[in-house]
């Protein structure tokens, strides 16, 4: 009886122990992932085309852990907005973020310009440092759309000039490689509006249309994570630092999930997206003085959206998104996101799903 007892006690253990690594490891890539922040297209060897890992290879025991880890996280942070602790973080949030909040626009037009002036001095890029061009009308329309930052009256001619640099870049390298980038959409959306002094575009405010293009830009780079893994192995030799101390496949797998994670949140509640956002700019940050002046200038954009979502105070007066949602929205759009990835890529590429 009592050995018995004694191997279900370990039995026990070493389960609490396997999913105890999960929460833990899911716990130091919030915090330590920088990887993910970092554009690995910018700095290693990529094949846009080529075969990604199938799905049941992604699909696998790790994967179901770490999700399981997040719906917890995600599912504890939407319980913790609505309890006395959530109303003291978000008071402590405005007091902090008073003086920026009213510079959000100002913000938002000192990163585009700075930007876009950068990758117009650099020369040969088109709208980020993997996608290069000849075009003399590309710098031409860089050095436009910076210099348009300067009056708000001048905005919507940079929101076209920056539509009109995505369409290029789209005919260019395609419409998968493209679909990394909604975000310069999202924020040619902001730019027009801010400039038109519209409110509302179909009932969504300006910062909320780039919000959005920002999370849906950070799903889709999520999944390239666990579709490439071996993309970012080279990042590892030079900075071995990054892995925290775990397999790389292992890294790869839990920096993708935290990257979603937090993705989809900056399309949930105040708080909770809020707080999202000031983790995601922490990595990114942390990220440009692991990778300098490149990862710098590529994320100096998303960095200013991150930090005007962390500023902004706006009131939800019906939010019918209660806690026990934030796992069913979370395990959805991940769903949808990795089914877009892999049927997308396979009717374009011709590749295999499975």
């Amino acid at each position: 009886m009592f050995s018995g007892w004694g191997r279900d006690v370990v039995s026990t253990s070493g389960r609490f122990s396997h999913a105890f690594k999960y929460f833990v490891a899911f716990a130091f890539c919030v915090v330590g992932t920088r990887d993910a922040s970092a554009h690995v297209k910018w700095f290693c060897a990529y094949d846009v085309a080529g075969q990604p890992r199938g799905l049941e290879n992604v699909l696998c025991q790790d994967f179901e852990l770490l999700l399981g880890t997040a719906l917890l996280w995600f599912f504890a942070g939407c319980l913790v907005e609505r309890t006395a602790v959530g109303e003291a973080m978000t008071r402590a949030l405005n007091r902090a973020t008073c003086g920026l909040r009213l510079r959000t626009e100002g913000m938002i037009r000192a990163a585009c310009g700075f930007f876009f002036i950068s990758i117009w001095a650099a020369g040969g890029i088109l709208l980020t440092p993997e996608l290069k061009t000849t075009s003399p009308l590309a710098g031409l329309l860089q050095f436009a759309i910076a210099a348009g930052m300067l009056s708000r009256r001048a905005l919507p001619l940079s929101a076209a000039g920056i539509v009109v640099l995505f369409g290029i870049a789209v005919r260019d390298y395609g419409a998968f490689h493209l679909a990394d980038y909604p975000i310069f959409l999202g924020i040619a959306a902001y730019l027009a509006l801010v400039g038109l002094r519209e409110k509302e575009l179909f009932g969504i405010p300006p910062l909320d249309i780039a919000r959005y293009a920002t999370a849906v830009t950070l799903m889709w780079a999520s999944v390239e994570k666990w579709a490439y893994p071996e993309w970012s192995f080279p990042l590892f030799i030079g900075h071995p630092g990054l892995s925290l101390g775990f397999d790389s496949e292992f890294y790869m797998r839990a920096a993708g999930m935290v990257e979603f994670t937090l993705a989809f949140a900056l399309i949930w509640t105040p708080l909770v997206r809020r707080c999202a956002a000031a983790v995601l700019a922490g990595m990114f940050i942390s990220a440009c003085f692991e990778f300098g002046k490149l990862d710098t200038i590529g994320h100096s954009m998303i960095i200013a959206l991150l930090f005007a979502i962390v500023c902004d105070n706006r009131p939800v007066e019906s939010d019918r998104r209660r806690p026990w949602l934030a796992p069913v929205g979370l395990s959805a759009a991940l769903t949808v996101t990795l089914l877009a990835y892999y049927v997308g890529h396979a009717a374009i590429f011709g590749t295999s799903i499975l």
